[in-house]
């Protein structure tokens, strides 16, 4: 197909934030991209079930602070899993810079997001990502 678009290599997106106006902007706004959203939930244990429950998942959005924890043992077991992480939050975590692909920082605007993903598409894919948005770090780990 000469101007189809490209396969994507994420496709089963996991979120995980516990602030439901932004779980939802997320959710709805990765399905009108073409994304299936695996669940969305606000707590780790949600988190961790779903990881465990899910046959296929290839991205993993998670807030660090969550309701009932962190979600750095999200990232953990996710990335045991062989599954990418992006944190999504006000705080990135410094310490789990091995754990995730990157962290993009609230507040961000949607194209971050979709930029975002992209750029950790490109790094899986041993390319070097085209646009970074001024919101994204992106870490070492993301290979």
């Amino acid at each position: 197909m000469l101007f189809g678009k490209k396969k994507r290599l994420i496709e089963r997106v996991l979120i995980v934030e516990d602030e439901p106006l932004v779980a939802f902007d997320t959710e709805h706004f990765l399905t009108s991209e073409g994304f299936e959203i695996v669940d969305t939930v606000d707590s780790v244990a949600d988190a961790l079930a779903a990881i465990n429950d899910a046959e296929a998942l290839d991205l993993v959005l998670v807030d660090v602070r969550l309701s009932d924890g962190s979600g750095i043992e999200v990232a953990q077991v996710a990335r045991a899993r062989g599954v990418q992480v992006l944190f999504v939050t006000g705080n990135c975590p410094i310490e789990a810079r091995s754990l995730a692909a990157g962290c993009l920082a609230k507040p961000y605007p949607q194209r971050d997001l979709l930029a975002a993903i992209t750029a950790i598409e490109a790094v899986v894919e041993g390319q070097k990502p085209k646009r970074l948005p001024h919101s994204l770090s992106l870490f070492k780990s993301a290979a």
